[in-house]
């Protein structure tokens, strides 16, 4: 093994694709077992093929999923009425997390790139109406505005201690 975790001996599984796998592997994990987040990250990547750069992108999103979890949930809830989170699968729902994730948190993240990606995966890992319920909801969030979220920047209502400008 080499000094970035990846295994020549390997066939090399290392793209982004790969790392949002990863991910969604261990948000389902944290959904399901209910497991702490740092044991669930050490071991799935420990045992992960992925180089470096990816190997990071796949713990930013585990822990940013996890982080905003209670904000990507109402988020989604808009989305949802009538088939809310608790009535989705575990694999639905995370990937979902996955995904808004990326939309709302990470500017960097190419729309079409995010949507196209989850699609993928619920095609991989659910059912056929499983993507197709993904793409509806994903198409309504993308439609948001960027960066709305528990974390918007705080006014000086929000806190007295921010100086006004």
């Amino acid at each position: 093994m080499t000094t970035d975790g990846h295994n020549p001996n390997v066939a090399s599984k290392n793209t982004r694709r790969d790392a949002r796998e990863l991910a969604l592997r261990m948000l389902y994990q944290l959904d399901v077992g209910r497991q702490p987040v740092e044991e669930v990250m050490e071991a799935a990547l420990a045992q992960s093929h992925l180089d470096g750069h990816n190997r990071e992108f796949a713990a930013d999103l585990v822990k940013g999923s996890f982080d905003h979890r209670e904000a990507i949930d109402e988020m989604l809830t808009e989305f949802t009425v009538e088939w809310g989170l608790d009535r989705q699968s575990a694999v639905d729902r995370n990937i979902l997390r996955l995904a808004a994730y990326e939309l709302q948190y990470r500017p960097d993240a190419p729309v079409a790139v995010v949507c196209n990606e989850a699609v993928e995966l619920a095609k991989k890992y659910s059912t056929a109406e499983s993507s197709k319920f993904v793409n509806g909801v994903l198409g309504n969030l993308a439609r948001l505005p960027r960066g709305r979220h528990d974390d918007a920047a705080e006014t000086v209502e929000d806190n007295p201690n921010v100086d006004e400008a």
